[in-house]
């Protein structure tokens, strides 16, 4: 991979304390720029997934872009972004009774929608909303051969949206949610898996019709997928999420260059005593232990000072760096710049980010961080 001018270089002179975030604000807005004009172009609603960035001025910057909505995977994300969007999507089953109360209790302030698979979710949440005074929006989870969740047919989808529909004022029906998570062929083969999507989801919502109830929405979407999403013609609204920041696992994949990668992690050499080989002080607990989706071999992240080396192993707080392929090392107390294969979880376990322009850096908190339940 060719060296590309690293954006990131105010921020390692600026001496912030490694291993940190930095993420580069017109980056940022020009992976808005493209998607939202994308969406625009096709018809298509916008509700990115804040997961990527657990940060309500991102998502400031996502609704100003144009988004009418929020994704987020838990309730405590849902109550941060609720500041933000008054329209929220929680796109994780909300099956715990404490998540289920404080979902149901958001749903007093705010439009509050949940993706179900399960008659019991259907039944715990009727029962959350009416405690709570309030009614929950549902979407019902379909699986379009990604096989993480969602119900397994059209039948089974009309099942679930029939005992929505006669919960009473507890639940309201609004559409029908669905992640085509298995796709990763380059954009431009990807047409056949999505005609499929789409082919299911028309059964489906032809079924509901046949039987007097309506998809109002149809949610779906990944960061792979998402400049393809007009082939799945019954789609109303996109959920990507990582779009905004990108990383190796976009890059590798080919669904953006290097040079729209928004985020990065500064990280300093703190041993260079093995031959051919140094630590930086970014482990486990930093780049967290993802492979790359596409090319598991490719190490654990991209150095763009040396990019033909490979961080070939982590443990907590140490990233080992093998640099037989570069003409050059470097030298204890030396910074570089690292582009992660995931960059949702990284961005999870940092407390702050490091938000630069080509003449400022600001110091923001990562206000979802930890948020798991």
């Amino acid at each position: 991979m060719d060296r590309m001018v690293n954006k990131f270089e105010l921020a390692k002179a600026e001496l912030v304390a490694t291993p940190s975030l930095v993420v580069d604000l017109p980056t940022v807005e020009k992976n808005l720029n493209r998607l939202h004009g994308y969406a625009a172009e096709h018809g298509l609603n916008v509700r990115p997934h804040t997961k990527t960035h657990k940060s309500r001025y991102f998502a400031e910057l996502q609704v100003d872009h144009g988004s009418y909505g929020l994704t987020v995977a838990k309730v405590g994300e849902a109550e941060v972004m609720a500041h933000v969007s008054n329209d929220i999507l929680i796109a994780y089953p909300a099956i715990d009774p404490e998540r289920r109360r404080r979902a149901a209790e958001l749903a007093r302030e705010c439009t509050v929608r949940v993706a179900v698979d399960s008659q019991y979710g259907v039944t715990a949440l009727a029962a959350a909303a009416e405690k709570a005074g309030s009614t929950i929006g549902i979407l019902v989870d379909l699986n379009v051969d990604s096989n993480r969740t969602g119900v397994a047919t059209p039948a089974d989808a009309l099942q679930l949206a029939q005992q929505v529909s006669q919960a009473g004022k507890s639940l309201r029906l609004d559409g029908i949610f669905f992640y085509p998570g298995q796709i990763w062929a380059p954009a431009d083969q990807q047409g056949e898996s999505l005609q499929a999507v789409d082919a299911l989801l028309a059964e489906t919502i032809a079924l509901w019709e046949s039987h007097g109830l309506t998809a109002g929405i149809v949610s779906g979407g990944s960061t792979p997928t998402a400049y393809q999403s007009h082939l799945v013609r019954s789609q109303t609204e996109i959920r990507p999420g990582t779009y905004v920041f990108n990383d190796m696992n976009t890059v590798r994949a080919g669904f953006c260059e290097l040079d729209e990668c928004a985020a990065a992690i500064i990280c300093t050499v703190v041993s260079t005593a093995v031959p051919g080989k140094c630590v930086i002080d970014a482990g486990n607990k930093t780049l967290t232990s993802d492979r790359n989706v596409l090319h598991p071999d490719s190490g654990h992240g991209h150095v763009i000072e040396y990019p033909q080396a490979r961080i070939v192993r982590l443990s907590e707080e140490h990233g080992e760096v093998d640099f037989a392929g570069c003409d050059a090392l470097p030298r204890v107390g030396d910074r570089v710049t690292v582009i992660p294969n995931h960059i949702c979880p990284c961005v999870n376990l940092q407390d702050r980010f490091y938000l630069q322009t080509p003449e400022t850096i600001q110091t923001l908190d990562v206000d979802a961080r930890g948020m798991l339940s």
